[in-house]
This record gives C-alpha cells, sequence and structure tokens, in this order.
C-alpha cells in the first residue's frame, strides 16, 4: 500500500511540474466577514482605522481576512500556498492545465486567472535600466544647510513648507523596494533611528525580517535616502521627520511575475500598519520567463494584478507614488506597471534645466489616461546611502523626491481630498493644462500648491500665536501670551529678508507684494506663520 501510495505522489509531482504556469485563484467569498466588521481592530490597526475615519472612506469587504479555510482546501489538493491577497481574496499557485480545471470545479473558486500574458514564445526585451540609469558618485561635502540636496529641493519649491514646519512629520511612509542594506547602521540614517521614525519592515520575498542584510541590492536604501536621509550640513531628504515602513518586494537577481505578489502583500501589510503613503520605484513589463510578459497594450490600468493592488490601495486613503520607468530610450519606452493605473501619482524625471531626462519613460497609459502625472529631478539627483552622499540617475530618485514633497502636503492638509489633492498637484504643476508624453504636466510646484491651498485671508491661531493684520502693508504684529524673543522673515524661496530681537512687530512696508514666512521664537517653541505682504 505504501509502495502505491508513493508512486501516486510520484506521478502527481510530475505532472505538477508540466507545462505549470503561475495562476491566481479567486475565491467566492468571505464567510468570516462578520466577524471582522464587529471587530476590525483584529486584521487593521486604529491608525489604519483613523486614517478612513479622517478621509470618510467605509470599510468593505477587502478589508476583511481570506477564509483560512479556503486556503486550506487548497493546500489539501497539494498546492504550496506562499503568497495571498485579501483584497484580491484568493492565492497565487503553479498549476498544469489539468489542475486548473480541479480548482475551478471546487465550490468555493470563483475563477482561476494565469498571470501568463505572451503566448508567442518571443524573447525577453533587454531592459538594464529597470530601477536607475545611475551612476553613482561621492559628493563633496557643502556648507549649504541642504547641501547637495538643495537644488532638487528647491526645483520643486518645497522648501516654504519646510520653512512652515511642514517636514512630515506625523506622516507615515511605506517605502517598498528592494531591500534596505545599512539603513540600521549608516550614520546618513542615524537621525531616523534616534528620533524613532523607522516603524518596522518585512521582507515579502523571503517571509522574513532581514531587511538590512547587506547582500540584499541597495536601490530600497538609496530611495529612503531621497526622503528621510540626513547628514549635517550636507544633505537634507524631503521629509526628513516622517514615519517609515520598509519592505522588501523585489528580488533583484531575477524578474519573476511573483514579485507582483509580494508587493501586494507589502501594500495590503502597509494597510495595516496604517501608512499614509507608498513610494515605489519598482515596475514590471518583462520578465525572465517570457510567457508573462506585458505588452503597451497591457498598460491600461487593470490588465496586471499589481495595478490592480495599486488601484485598491488608493481607494483606501493611501497616497500612492510610482516611477514611470526609465525606458524612454529603449525599444520599449513606455511607463510600466503599476505605473499605468489612472489613480496612482506616476513620477517622471527631468534634469536641473527642467527639460525631460532622456531615459524618463513615456505614457501615456494604453487606455489614455496621462501619464506621468507630474516630474521631479531625477538626473544626477542627490541621496545618501550608508555613510555617504550620493548622486543617482532615474525616475526611481525623482519619486522618493517627490513623495517627501506629499507628505509634507499631508502634513499641513491631513484632511484633505485625496484626489482633490492629486489634481491640485497637477493643476500646479508648471505645464498645466498643458502635458508631454514623458513630463506629465510637469515639474511640481509645492509652494505653489500650499500658496494656493492656504486661507490666507482669515487670522492664522495656532497654539496662542496669532498674526495680524494678513495681508499686511505696513507692520505685521503678533500677538501671544509668551515673550518673543527673535521675529525672522523669510521670502517664498527660504531667503533671510529682515529679523528683529524682542519685539513683537516688524517692518515689512519696503517688502516687493508676495508671499512671506515669519519665524517666531517664544522662549519655550518656534512657529512658522506664512502672510501676504499686500
Amino acid at each position: 500500500m505504501k509502495k502505491a501510495v508513493l508512486l501516486l505522489l510520484m506521478a502527481a509531482y510530475s505532472v505538477s511540474f508540466a507545462q505549470s504556469q503561475l495562476v491566481f485563484v479567486y475565491f467566492t467569498g468571505k464567510p468570516n466577514k462578520a466577524a471582522f466588521y464587529a471587530n476590525p481592530l483584529s486584521e487593521l490597526s486604529q491608525k489604519s482605522l483613523n486614517r478612513r475615519t479622517a478621509l470618510g472612506i467605509p470599510l468593505n469587504d477587502q478589508d476583511a481576512p481570506v477564509e483560512p479555510s479556503y486556503i486550506q482546501n487548497v493546500q489539501n489538493l497539494g498546492f504550496t500556498v506562499t503568497d495571498y491577497s485579501k483584497w484580491l481574496n484568493g492565492v497565487a499557485v503553479n498549476a498544469t492545465p489539468a489542475q486548473i480545471q480541479l480548482l475551478q470545479s471546487q465550490t468555493y473558486v470563483q475563477s482561476v486567472e494565469s498571470f501568463a500574458k505572451n503566448t508567442s514564445g518571443t524573447t525577453k526585451i533587454p531592459d538594464s535600466n529597470k530601477w536607475t540609469t545611475e551612476t553613482i558618485t561621492q559628493k563633496l561635502l557643502t556648507t549649504f544647510d541642504y547641501g547637495s540636496g538643495n537644488d532638487q529641493i528647491d526645483q520643486i519649491n518645497l522648501k516654504p513648507l519646510h520653512l512652515a514646519g511642514y517636514t512630515g512629520t506625523g506622516v507615515t511612509i511605506a517605502v517598498i523596494d528592494t531591500g534596505f542594506p545599512y539603513v540600521n547602521t549608516g550614520s546618513a540614517f542615524s537621525r531616523l533611528w534616534a528620533n524613532n521614525h523607522i516603524k518596522g519592515g518585512y521582507d515579502f520575498v523571503t517571509k522574513g525580517s532581514d531587511i538590512y542584510n547587506t547582500g540584499l541590492n541597495n536601490h530600497g536604501s538609496v530611495v529612503l535616502g531621497a526622503i528621510g536621509g540626513y547628514i549635517t550640513n550636507s544633505f537634507v531628504g524631503s521629509a526628513p521627520d516622517a514615519d517609515f515602513y520598509l519592505y522588501r518586494s523585489e528580488n533583484a537577481t531575477v524578474e519573476i511575475p511573483e514579485e507582483e505578489l509580494y508587493w501586494i502583500e507589502a501594500a495590503e501589510e502597509a494597510d495595516r500598519k496604517g501608512v499614509d503613503m507608498i513610494t515605489t520605484s519598482l515596475g514590471y513589463s518583462t520578465f525572465d520567463d517570457p510567457q508573462y510578459n506585458y505588452t503597451y497594450a497591457d498598460m491600461n490600468g487593470n490588465t496586471s494584478f499589481i495595478a490592480r493592488a495599486a488601484g485598491i490601495a488608493v481607494s483606501k486613503g493611501i497616497f500612492v507614488l510610482i516611477a514611470a520607468g526609465n525606458s524612454g530610450q529603449s525599444s520599449w519606452h513606455y511607463i510600466t506597471t503599476p505605473a499605468d493605473h489612472a489613480q496612482v501619482f506616476t513620477i517622471g524625471s527631468v534634469d536641473s534645466s527642467g527639460a525631460s531626462s532622456g531615459f524618463s519613460s513615456y505614457g501615456p497609459n494604453s487606455a489614455g489616461v496621462i501619464k506621468p502625472d507630474a516630474s521631479a529631478r531625477g538626473t544626477a539627483s542627490a541621496t545618501v546611502d550608508n555613510n555617504s552622499t550620493i548622486t543617482v540617475n532615474g525616475t526611481s530618485i525623482a519619486t522618493p523626491i517627490a513623495a517627501g514633497g506629499v507628505a509634507c502636503l499631508i502634513q499641513a492638509f491631513t484632511t484633505m481630498n485625496r484626489d482633490l489633492m492629486r489634481n491640485r498637484l497637477r493643476q500646479t504643476a508648471s505645464l498645466f493644462p498643458a502635458h508631454t508624453d514623458q513630463m506629465g504636466y510637469g515639474i511640481l510646484n509645492f509652494g505653489k500648491f500650499y500658496n494656493m491651498t492656504l486661507n490666507t485671508s482669515e487670522l492664522v491661531r495656532k497654539n496662542g500665536i496669532t498674526v495680524f493684520p494678513n495681508p499686511a502693508r505696513n507692520i505685521l504684529n503678533v500677538a501671544s501670551e509668551n515673550e518673543v524673543i527673535h521675529l525672522e522673515v523669510y521670502d517664498h524661496l527660504g531667503r533671510l529678508i529682515t529679523k528683529a530681537e524682542h519685539q513683537k512687530s516688524i517692518q515689512v512696508g519696503d517688502f516687493a507684494k508676495g508671499v512671506y514666512y515669519l519665524k517666531i521664537q517664544t522662549k519655550d517653541k518656534i512657529y512658522y506663520e506664512k502672510f501676504i505682504k499686500e
């Protein structure tokens, strides 16, 4: 009897590896959803629930976990299940045509969908620039506060938000990438650790926690550095006070469709933790096995599994930024997925002069949606890695630079509808209402967004501080219960214009008309208030 069983198992084993392909098994429903609705904290953190409440987003069945008995049933059929999605409500397995029929016959299975897209047998299109066309070089230390990051911060006009006190504080970002070697030890990231800004992480490739392994590709570290990196007088990231979850979804040594699933699992975990944003400098069009390759027609925002999941993440109130890709000068010059989804915010690359980087991938998506949405600097951009500042090229670096700016906006306008935020980012970009296929609506302008959004006709009251009159003509006054030790006025570019000691008013009559920022230092705190000079 044992021998017969063994022979049967061996036969099943040989069949399972004959003409098998990766498929996703969709389940019919979630019988356990009532228990979830009765106790949402069993699946989502309070921070995740708070985000939904603040943005008016109700819970739905996607938020409930996958039915465990369904997963067990699939395993009982002889399949190995390592990856599954509650948003898509199913599991991924490798199956032969006969096994697919078996799965489809199960009462708890709604449908089975293959990852395979290309049956023509064409070979993989080389794409050596999946992440960056980067040339990493050491940067000399500078004496500026922002150091080598100054120009890229100025290009997207982000300093006005920083000066107003919006540096990402309280905003949580999930970085989904290749791994994060040296982030736990490098001095360029020590400020994040000292201020408890690294909240956690996970490796969805190996199903482990060793995201800082020095054998991993450092692409994720470089991406994180553009947002949260800090070296005194040498570099400041675009949101140095944001919080981060670090997730590995990409195995840099291979290109397999399972990586889409790893990303989906990472995005779902990010939602559980209550992140405000996801930034990803990854994209997919071709794989090591060409049967899984996508065509441009597939770049419609709905074909790939990863694009569908990215859209669900957006529907949960998460602001999702995706790199357009670096294929602008290759035979495949289009954006890749999930940058093709209409609701994600896709970032292209420009150089220091504001021209599109040659490598930046082209839109629109195949459904005609304008992509990228906007652009930031990705040519010779500064970031940090381990202990040093470096220079890299690619939409991979433009995306986190932009992501930091969005984090500052979310801090400033916490409850703003995210669709409205995306639209205003497009409308305040440099080319709007025009656009190009490489730059989208142009270079982002965070200061313009901030200034247009604030209601400048009313007094700003915060923590016992009032600035009036606003707008001002000759004298700007400060009402405070505490002694004012120091006043400084900065223009919209962050340049110091004038200052005063131990006064509660300051002369502004000689200023040109425009937007300014007042720094108020009392005995215990420092405040930043925006005002208009008439």
